[in-house]
């Protein structure tokens, strides 16, 4: 029994050694495409479906647009999560223009299907290219500014908050 514990965390081979593989979610974050048309898609068919069946309050705007900033927002920084910050400079506007793609495909298909809302009417197909640049202008602001705000304070808590310890036990002053 013991014998085999050890051979599970100290291989006699190395060709034993298990990988680590993340879980599936997690190896989803990695890809860039599949993350911002996940997105894209989820919150048009989102913006339809609170568009068409919820109040007229504006409590009820507000709520569900700020719930739409946090999937937009959340998606994009799981993803970005994954990599160092010299890589976010071109991941974060290739996320915006994906999302941004993906949410005008999905209008064009709600359009199609006559479900797209464009204030209290249906939206037409003269109305998308408004819809396009509305959708392009406002979530292309919005991750890349949240981008920029992001890896402002990765940087300051990296550099400013986060000490390295020393790799010398030596070098340590009492």
């Amino acid at each position: 029994m013991h014998l085999t514990l050890a051979m599970t965390f100290f291989p006699r081979q190395t060709i034993e050694l298990h990988a680590f593989q993340p879980k599936a979610l997690r190896r989803f974050s990695f890809s860039l495409v599949e993350m911002a048309i996940v997105t894209g898609v989820l919150l048009r068919v989102y913006r339809s479906l609170v568009m068409t069946h919820g109040s007229n309050s504006w409590v009820y705007f507000g709520a569900t647009q700020a719930l739409d900033e946090v999937l937009l927002l959340g998606m994009a920084t799981t993803h970005l999560a994954n990599y160092p910050l010299h890589q976010w400079t071109w991941r974060v506007p290739v996320f915006a223009a994906v999302e941004s793609a993906a949410e005008m495909v999905t209008s064009a298909l709600l359009i199609f299907m006559g479900r797209e809302p464009f204030g209290a009417a249906s939206a037409h197909w003269a109305d998308w290219v408004v819809l396009a640049s509305r959708t392009l202008v406002l979530r292309g602001v919005a991750i890349v500014f949240w981008g920029a705000l992001l890896a402002g304070v990765v940087q300051f808590v990296r550099t400013k908050l986060v000490r390295e310890e020393p790799d010398d036990p030596a070098s340590i002053r009492p």
